[in-house]
């Protein structure tokens, strides 16, 4: 397969017969098709972060291939029913099956280790060659940017993030059920008010600035932005019976940002630039626990801090 890579990765580049530019949280990516007969689309919310293609960042070609059984490497990670990763001389291998395909993987993305460019190998016998393909169909999107931006350049979140009137960025932190659709979609109505996204938002140091960009992987409200703010304040969401705010102090600050992270825990150093970024990110913006009660006056209560 290395072999391939390289032809396949010369040829698509050069003489690629359909190719798709995105761009998220400052990262462009592009993904082309190395074999005449494989045409490309995008899926739901990726759509808007369709770019033109300029200095691209990451480069990943995809190509029709019969695939085997087994993958070769040493298996670091096994998410259950859907994917698994592997690592083989300076390669991470993303192996994705389902209950449908049987053992026999529906494609695997052979990454290298820098995330920076990479192939995608579909196997044809499961899909109609007619129809076009998004080879980079979640996960293994969000698995690529994440990657990449772990290393040394930025975190994806388990969180909402809303930009008020004002351009003040705000980020709501929390696991599922504790709040964050909800808080989301609080803020649809107003005034000028952006939500970058209702369950992922990327965090990305620029400047002396901490930003914050919205994702197209969305929660069940829906809410994605392809658009950026400045971080001004974290919240920990839990629900009570009064809207109130504790300010957290820095260590547990970064415990809890970090449990929400989308940290690579099986790259060991993905998870000391981890721990180090969401350090830099407590000291620079006020961590607080918000027990909210879920209507229009936690709106005000947040914006009355602001002023």
């Amino acid at each position: 397969m290395a072999e391939l890579l390289k032809t396949k990765n010369n040829q698509c580049f050069k003489e690629g017969v359909s190719r798709i530019y995105f761009r998220i949280a400052d990262v462009t990516i592009a993904l082309t098709s190395a074999d005449p007969k494989l045409k490309l689309r995008i899926d739901g919310s990726m759509e808007k972060f369709v770019t033109n293609g300029q200095d691209p960042d990451v480069f990943i070609w995809a190509a029709w291939e019969k695939l085997e059984k087994e993958t070769s490497g040493d298996k670091l990670f096994d998410s259950g029913d859907l994917w698994q990763l592997y690592y083989e001389c300076g390669f991470y291998h993303f192996r994705f099956t389902s209950p449908v395909s049987g053992k026999i993987p529906y494609k695997v993305a052979r990454i290298r280790k820098d995330f920076k460019r990479g192939g995608i190998l579909l196997h044809r016998p499961y899909f109609d060659p007619d129809q076009p393909i998004y080879p980079l169909e979640y996960p293994l999107d969000e698995l690529l940017i994440n990657n990449f931006l772990l290393s040394g350049r930025g975190i994806e979140m388990h969180t909402s993030g809303v930009v008020d009137a004002q351009g003040n960025g705000h980020l709501f932190v929390g696991h599922s059920g504790a709040g964050k659709s909800t808080m989301a979609k609080l803020w649809q109505d107003e005034p000028d008010a952006k939500i970058l996204s209702d369950d992922r938002i990327i965090l990305r140091n620029s400047g002396e600035r901490i930003w914050m960009y919205g994702t197209p992987w969305h929660g069940d409200a829906g809410f994605a932005s392809p658009e950026r703010a400045p971080l001004t304040r974290i919240y920990f969401l839990k629900k009570g019976q009064k809207n109130a705010l504790h300010l957290k102090r820095k260590a547990e600050a970064v415990e809890r940002l970090f449990t929400c992270s989308f940290s690579s825990f099986y790259r060991t150093e993905a998870i000391d630039f981890s721990l180090g970024f969401l350090g830099k990110v407590a000291n620079a913006v006020p961590c607080c626990e918000l027990s909210f009660v879920p209507d229009k006056r936690v709106i005000d209560f947040i914006q009355k801090l602001e002023n």
